[in-house]
């Protein structure tokens, strides 16, 4: 019996996504967070850069280091012949404020590798900080952009 193509896609799709987060985002970092909004489904995480391999930051030109943070975000729209949904493009905006409501804007870039795309920013962080992230995220496509909100606390000893 052959495996219909659509299925074969779906798998390359699946296994290159698996190996693009195992790659970014390493056990050592804070859990994969995600959210729900109607058709989509938006990944999320943050972790100082210092937990990133070498050759990984080297290829994404982030500095390694436990006083800088980095978040992740992946946007993907659920279908019925894909098992973790498709990768798709966004506009996202998005800011981080600490304890002290010190305002940093984030600047997001985009990532493609593959199927895969996602957004990733940086940004300084002092040991024991709690960072709130608050993000405008709409999908290509789409009109009204989804509210993502969240928090981290970062330590660097």
């Amino acid at each position: 019996m052959k495996t219909p193509p659509t299925v074969i896609v779906s798998m390359k799709n699946y296994f290159r996504t698996l190996l693009v987060l195992a790659i970014l985002l390493p056990a050592m970092a804070t859990a994969e967070q995600s959210r729900k909004f109607g058709d989509y489904t938006i990944h999320y995480s943050a972790f100082t850069t210092d937990t990133l391999t070498p050759e990984v930051a080297k290829q994404y030109r982030i500095p390694r280091s436990k006083n800088r943070a980095m978040v992740n975000i992946s946007v993907l729209k659920t279908t019925k012949s894909v098992i973790l949904g498709t990768p798709v493009k966004a506009r996202i905006t998005g800011a981080a404020k600490n304890l002290s409501e010190q305002l940093r804007d984030l600047q997001l870039r985009e990532i493609n590798e593959g199927d895969a795309i996602y957004y990733i920013a940086e940004t300084p962080v002092n040991n024991g900080e709690i960072l709130k992230f608050s993000f405008q995220i709409t999908p290509e496509g789409e009109a009204v952009p989804y509210p993502l909100s969240f928090e981290e606390q970062f330590y660097s000893n």
